[in-house]
C-alpha cells in the first residue's frame, strides 16, 4: 500500500494515507483490548520506537533475538496502521500495541478492559525539530516548508497526527480511567536503568540482574541505530528517502536549541503556558 501523496482526514485529524484509511482508523476506535495487552501511546517524535525496544526485551526476559530479527512494526503494531489486523492474527496474549492516536478514539475499548498503557511524552521542541527533519525524509508526509512554517503548523495542530498540546491533555486528564503509567523520553535518556526497573514494576514483570543488563545495553542509541529492525532502512527509498536523513537522528535532549531562534523560542513557551495551564505535567527541559 503506498499512497504516498493521500491524506485521510478523520475525526477533524489528518493522517498519512500510506499507513491509514477510513476503515483502519474505525477498527482502531472499537479495538478488542485484551487483559494482558500493554499499549504505547505517543505523539510522534516522542520516543516510540525506544519503548517498543524496551518492552520487547522485557517480555523476552532478557532474550534479543526477537529484537534482532523480527521489525517493530510487526512486533508492536500501530491499532490504527491497515496492516495491524493482520498483525495481531497469531498473538492471542501479551501484545505489545502501538498508537498516536489522541485519547478520544480509544476511551470506550480501554475503559472495557485493564490494559496497561504507558504514555511516552518529551520536550515538545525537541519533537518539533525531529518531526520536520521527519518530514524532510517521509514522501507519505507533506513538505514540511521550512523550519518556522513548520513551528508555526505544530503550534496550531495543522499538522499530521493534530495537536502534541490536546494529545497529551487528553490522555493526561483522563489518566485515571485507564491502567496508566507516564514516563518521559529524558527519563529515559538520563537513567534508563532506573527507567527499565520501574517499566518492570508496573508491568508486573520482573527481570535477573543479568537480563536487565542485556535490557539496558540493547536499548542504548548507539545500538538501536545499528538494529535494521528498528532503524527502518529496510523501508524503500520510495517511501523513506534514506538519503534525505536517517529516521534515527540523534537521540539527544535539547537539540531544539540548534533550530529556535531566541524569538520562536520565547513565542513557543508563551504557546505552551497558554495550552498547558492548568495541567499538573513535569516536562524536563521544556521551557
Amino acid at each position: 500500500m503506498a499512497n504516498l501523496n493521500v491524506t485521510v482526514r478523520y475525526s477533524g485529524i489528518d493522517f498519512p494515507g500510506h499507513l491509514h484509511t477510513l476503515q483502519s482508523l474505525q477498527y482502531a476506535q472499537e479495538f478488542k483490548f485484551h487483559e494482558t495487552d500493554t499499549v504505547i501511546v505517543t505523539y510522534p517524535k516522542s520516543g516510540t520506537t525506544w519503548m517498543q525496544e524496551i518492552l520487547t526485551i522485557i517480555y523476552s526476559d532478557g532474550n534479543v533475538l526477537p529484537a534482532k530479527t523480527i521489525p517493530n512494526w510487526i512486533r508492536a503494531p500501530w491499532i490504527e496502521h491497515y496492516y495491524c489486523k493482520d498483525a495481531l492474527m497469531n498473538k492471542p496474549d501479551h501484545r505489545i500495541l502501538t498508537t498516536h492516536l489522541p485519547y478520544r478514539f480509544l476511551a470506550k475499548p480501554l475503559k472495557q478492559s485493564n490494559a496497561k498503557v504507558i504514555y511516552v511524552a518529551r520536550n515538545p521542541k525537541d519533537i518539533v525539530v525531529s518531526f520536520y527533519h521527519f518530514h524532510k525524509m517521509a514522501n507519505f508526509l507533506p513538505d514540511p516548508g521550512t523550519f518556522g512554517e513548520f513551528l508555526e503548523k505544530f503550534k496550531t495542530g495543522e499538522v499530521n497526527y493534530g495537536s502534541w498540546f490536546e494529545h497529551i491533555k487528553e490522555w493526561q486528564k483522563h489518566s485515571d480511567e485507564y491502567n496508566s503509567f507516564f514516563i518521559t523520553y529524558e527519563d529515559l535518556v538520563k537513567d534508563l536503568r532506573k527507567s527499565i526497573l520501574r517499566l518492570c514494576n508496573f508491568l508486573e514483570h520482573p527481570l535477573l540482574p543479568e537480563a536487565v543488563d542485556t535490557t539496558v545495553w540493547h536499548c542504548t542509541f548507539a545500538n538501536m541505530k545499528k538494529n535494521k529492525m528498528i532503524n527502518y532502512t529496510l523501508i524503500p527509498n520510495e517511501i523513506l528517502d534514506h538519503q534525505k536523513g536517517e529516521f534515527m537522528r540523534k537521540g539527544m535532549v535539547g537539540n531544539w536549541k540548534e533550530h529556535f531562534t531566541q524569538e520562536q523560542k520565547q513565542d513557543f513557551e508563551k504557546t505552551f503556558q497558554e495550552k498547558m495551564s492548568g495541567l499538573n505535567i513535569v516536562l524536563v527541559s521544556t521551557l
